[in-house]
């Protein structure tokens, strides 16, 4: 017996190792387990409020010209707190080099832009009056009119946002969406587009289904 009281140590102790090495597998199998979850369910929300915003203005759209004056929304529906939510149309179907044109849509008795937003129709911009961070999205629907080259479109949103959209020749319509979270302190938002050299022949921007839009987060 007393030759037998190492080797039962030892193999005591590889047991004790094998046991924390799997607990050490568990956790951190746990954390990145957990880590995914929050952000697919982040992106999921985002993705739910983008479609919300999507359906409702769908059946009842109507852009609101390009105006002199600055254009400030409304509340139209406490319920889905649209002061912390504000959405553009797109206003013009061209794919240029330049500053994408965005115009406010009829919501109920006030607008897409909620109390919390200023909309600046001769910059195109729009700005959040209160700190925080937000979700920004854009969405956009490239159609093609004839016998299109394949290409890429490049939209900017100022700092914040950038988004490629890959063009494939005689496609009949190429949809993209892109998104992010980040800090903002106030500042205005513009979109910008950036076309290749040769341009987008016969390439348009469908005004249905092209968005530009974010809410309040935090």
């Amino acid at each position: 017996m007393a030759h037998q009281t190492p080797k039962l140590d030892v193999e005591s102790l590889q047991t004790s190792e094998r046991h924390r090495g799997k607990c050490l597998d568990i956790f951190l199998l746990t954390s990145v387990l957990f880590l995914f979850v929050a952000v697919t369910s982040l992106a999921v929300v985002g993705g739910m409020v983008v479609m919300r915003l999507q359906s409702n203005q769908e059946p009842r759209l109507h852009i609101i010209p390009e105006g002199s004056q600055r254009l400030t929304g409304h509340t139209p529906s406490p319920a889905y707190k649209m002061q912390n939510v504000a959405y553009l149309g797109a206003e013009s179907s061209v794919l240029d080099n330049g500053t994408l044109k965005w115009a406010t849509i009829k919501y109920g008795e006030g607008t897409s832009v909620g109390s919390n937003f200023e909309f600046n129709p001769n910059q195109h911009s729009l700005r959040p009056k209160q700190a925080g961070t937000y979700f920004i999205y854009i969405s956009v629907n490239v159609s093609c009119s004839f016998k299109c080259k394949a290409g890429k479109l490049r939209l900017i949103v100022s700092d914040k946002l950038s988004c490629d959209v890959d063009l494939t020749a005689n496609t009949a319509s190429v949809s993209k969406k892109c998104w992010t979270v980040t800090r903002l302190n106030g500042e205005g938002l513009i979109t910008s587009t950036i076309v290749p050299k040769e341009g987008l022949k016969d390439w348009k921007l469908e005004l249905p289904g092209s968005q530009f839009g974010m809410f309040l987060v935090d």
